[in-house]
């Protein structure tokens, strides 16, 4: 789309390596060009990061903004990718102070990091609340909230039960306990690295 938002060009591409190469030999017909991506810090960081590897200019869409601009300008009031992509371009040609997406490594490693260690807390919290779950059915008024692996590795080791599923929790409760430790060992083991 040009500055006066004329549609000078368009074309469907996959995502892989052939399509995104088949994109790039496409737009290098226009050498000024500034790429508005929806979804930077989402759906489209991975294309963004690809055109940024590349030395392309790019700009980050908020996904509110493209679903404000008008889908009738193309004559359709359908959402399709064809209006998707018309509605993303007419923000980007329309808008200014739109945030130019970087190469910032340090940001990405500490998105890395963030992401990595929300992902563990989370799953710590999961187990935990399962393993609670599994011992208040295992042992009447179950167990205190605070409760450490080995805590719970004594509390289970009382427990012995007769049916199959009692047996079936026991066990489950005991592979809880066993990533637990793991995952509370992961950390010291790093540090030692």
């Amino acid at each position: 789309m040009a500055r006066d938002e004329t549609v000078v060009g368009g074309g469907r591409f996959d995502t892989g390596r052939d399509g995104y190469t088949a994109m790039r030999k496409y737009a290098q017909q226009w050498p000024h060009r500034v790429w508005a991506i929806e979804g930077c810090q989402g759906i489209g960081r991975h294309i963004a990061n690809r055109l940024l590897a590349d030395g392309e200019q790019v700009v980050d869409v908020p996904p509110k903004l493209s679903a404000r601009a008008p889908v009738f300008a193309t004559g359709q009031g359908r959402k399709t990718d064809a209006t998707d992509a018309h509605s993303i371009a007419l923000v980007g040609t329309r808008m200014a102070g739109l945030r130019p997406v970087v190469n910032d490594e340090q940001l990405a490693l500490l998105r890395i990091l963030v992401d990595r260690r929300r992902s563990l807390g989370e799953d710590h919290t999961r187990m935990v609340s399962q393993l609670h779950q599994l011992l208040l059915e295992l042992i009447p008024g179950g167990a205190k909230k605070s409760l450490s692996a080995a805590q719970a590795k004594a509390l289970l080791a009382t427990v012995r039960p007769r049916d199959v599923v009692g047996k079936a929790r026991r066990r489950v409760a005991a592979e809880l306990i066993a990533d637990l430790e793991g995952s509370t060992d992961a950390p010291r083991r790093q540090t030692r690295n």
